[in-house]
């Protein structure tokens, strides 16, 4: 069974995630996934939203050998460097050829932290990724809401449905079709899309 990790902290940005842990939950995959979330220790934490999650390992525990993607939500605390133990963890990850996948102040997290000095990215905005004292500004495409590199995903935080579907697409997980009949019934509202989706179902 693949195995997505999903960092989890205080703060976390509930909406940012949202399509992708439901999709990967779903029938739209090809095979069934296991979600286990991972937090910096034990004890539960509280997202923005209000929900409480105990998570299911802790940072320490977890092993990029037993993962196929590792996703990081924004939250309030990325910029103050009190996740970058979160980033390192995406370094050894991407180091080890599995790949990453952030939103919003993650992205910020990850561009601190090196990995997107040579890669095709994007983010909330430029002068925002500038602030970590990064060197990939040069790569920065303002021209995309979420972009995939094959390993690194990074996405705007008003692009839920972008990035969920570039992560899905970068693990491989589903049909390309009813991978774009998914985003075009969520991102576009298409009701076509969703006829198609429920033709494929049968």
């Amino acid at each position: 069974m693949t195995t997505v990790h999903l960092a989890v902290y205080d703060t976390l940005a509930d909406w940012e995630i949202g399509y992708l842990t439901t999709a990967l939950n779903s029938d739209l995959t090809r095979e069934p996934v296991e979600l286990r979330t991972v937090a910096a220790g034990a004890g539960p934490i509280r997202t923005k939203g209000g929900l409480r999650i105990q998570p299911d390992l802790t940072l320490a525990e977890l092993s990029p050998t037993a993962s196929a993607c590792l996703v990081l939500p924004g939250a309030d605390h990325w910029t103050s460097g009190a996740l970058s133990d979160f980033a390192a963890a995406a370094k050894v990850f991407v180091g080890e050829h599995v790949p990453v996948a952030a939103i919003c102040g993650a992205v910020w997290g990850i561009a601190a932290a090196g990995l997107l000095d040579e890669r095709a990215h994007t983010g909330a905005d430029p002068g925002f990724l500038a602030a970590s004292g990064y060197r990939g500004g040069a790569r920065y495409r303002s021209d995309a809401v979420s972009v995939s590199d094959g390993l690194v995903v990074t996405a705007s935080p008003i692009a839920p449905v972008e990035f969920a579907r570039d992560v899905l697409a970068t693990l491989d997980l589903c049909d390309p079709k009813r991978l774009d009949a998914w985003f075009r019934l969520f991102r576009y509202q298409e009701a076509a899309a969703y006829a198609e989706l429920q033709r494929q179902d049968r």
